[in-house]
């Protein structure tokens, strides 16, 4: 989720314009609390001054705007929606909550999108999809959920998604800042074979955390029964809800599409549940990054590869060389290439030898005095639930080997982080 107005890092990613000292306070390990003085939280994520951000009423509004107001939410501009990056126990709280709990996370900025193929059945719409995506599609049995990705000519990712087989219909989550680009994507390559419905009526929550599963099905009943990545639409006292045991916070967890009209009073429903408590985009971003999972826009775009990123696993033996439907996709031939031989680079994992974070747009060196940068870090933090800061990033294959150790330059000095496996925690998903 880029914007053009930020500062560029190296290799043209997004650079962060913060400075530690406009931090209003710390909790305890350096997680900041508070957001800068003076700042917003830009469309990416990324930190804007006041002046590059723009006029805060031109920003849309989820169905639950109001309700962050009352809860005490910071509201800051995000994906073109004014939005909650954190609530009153700030983010290092809110995520520990989530870690431990359930966080409650409004998420209906995000893009909700129907497929329908003429013939009413959900195998011609994937046959359909399968051409803009590496993923196998049409061995998603009705019922499942499967991460996909849309890709270009060039092999670059232009967008990641998820993709459920609702038995005459797909449905698709595509991110925010994204949803017009996808919808025009799909119009152009799919007319004539599939009807592309944005779905505008419906507002969409997270409910993630241990205690999610428990939570949820006193709302809508059976869904505890339901498996990692299964999707059904269950009845509640707030309307059908369309479901998912998914989620982006490496717990287990659901995705909650509602209708529009009924958005705020399930939020209120689950909120009234002593487990439950809200959480904003700040503790969102730092439980998806203990969790290794990316950002569109930082550490997945068009100019990275999904073999590059690390999301080999999404592309499944069908679409492979040698598979029932190999290729077939945008950028076929160097992602195909790349399943064989291996890229040139990697998204990896980095621990910081010392307390201070390794933020995006920091420049990776294979020495301690080495001239010229070798990689850069994409998303970088504190991590609460492990105590320690954390960060991702992509590095040469020859370099990025576990247990290896490079150099990140942190306003002006060399500092030393040990590569390492992602996750950096292990998920909690229901199996």
């Amino acid at each position: 989720m880029g914007t053009e107005t930020l500062e560029r890092g190296t290799g043209g990613r997004p650079g962060v314009r913060r400075r530690d000292s406009d931090l209003r306070r710390r909790d305890r390990g350096g997680i900041a609390t508070d957001i800068p003085r003076g700042w917003q939280q830009s469309v990416s994520g990324c930190v804007l001054h006041p002046a590059e951000r723009g006029d805060m009423s031109e920003l849309r509004r989820t169905a639950l705007y109001g309700l962050h107001l009352e809860l005490g939410a910071k509201m800051v501009p995000f994906a073109g929606y004014e939005m909650p990056v954190q609530y009153a126990p700030g983010v290092l709280k809110e995520h520990l909550h989530c870690r431990a709990a359930a966080g409650l996370f409004d998420v209906g900025h995000m893009g909700q999108v129907i497929l329908r193929a003429p013939s009413g059945q959900a195998a011609d719409a994937a046959a359909a999809l399968e051409r803009l995506v590496p993923v196998d599609l049409l061995g998603l049995a009705p019922g499942r959920q499967r991460y996909a990705m849309f890709t270009d000519a060039a092999g670059g990712i232009l967008d990641d998604l998820m993709v459920a087989n609702r038995g005459d219909h797909l449905f698709l989550v595509v991110n925010a800042a994204c949803k017009g680009a996808d919808l025009a994507h799909l119009r152009a390559h799919l007319a004539g074979d599939c009807a592309v419905e944005e779905v505008a009526d419906r507002g969409l929550l997270a409910l993630q955390g241990p205690a999610a599963a428990s939570v949820m099905d006193g709302v809508a009943p059976g869904a505890a029964a339901m498996r990692f990545m299964d999707v059904a639409t269950l009845d509640s006292d707030f309307g059908s809800l369309w479901l998912s045991r998914s989620g982006y916070t490496g717990e287990d967890g659901f995705e909650i599409s509602v209708e529009g009209a009924q958005c705020e009073a399930l939020a209120r429903a689950l909120l009234a549940r002593e487990a439950v408590r809200p959480i904003g985009l700040g503790a969102r971003d730092s439980l998806r990054l203990e969790a290794g999972l990316c950002l569109y826009g930082h550490d997945i775009d068009s100019t990275t590869s999904p073999v590059e990123a690390g999301l080999s696993w999404a592309i499944q033996t069908a679409r492979r060389a040698g598979g029932t439907r190999a290729g077939g996709f945008p950028g076929a031939e160097r992602i195909l290439r790349e399943l064989a031989d291996g890229p040139a680079r990697l998204r990896i994992g980095l621990r910081p030898q010392t307390r201070a974070p390794m933020r995006e747009g920091t420049p990776l060196f294979a020495t301690e005095d080495a001239a010229d940068p070798v990689g850069i870090v994409t998303s970088g933090g504190f991590g609460p639930s492990i105590e320690a800061p954390l960060a991702m990033g992509y590095l040469p294959v020859d370099l990025g080997h576990k247990g290896r150790t490079v150099w990140g330059e942190v306003r002006g000095r060399r500092m030393a982080a040990d590569v390492v496996a992602l996750p950096f925690r292990d998920p909690n998903y229901k199996r």
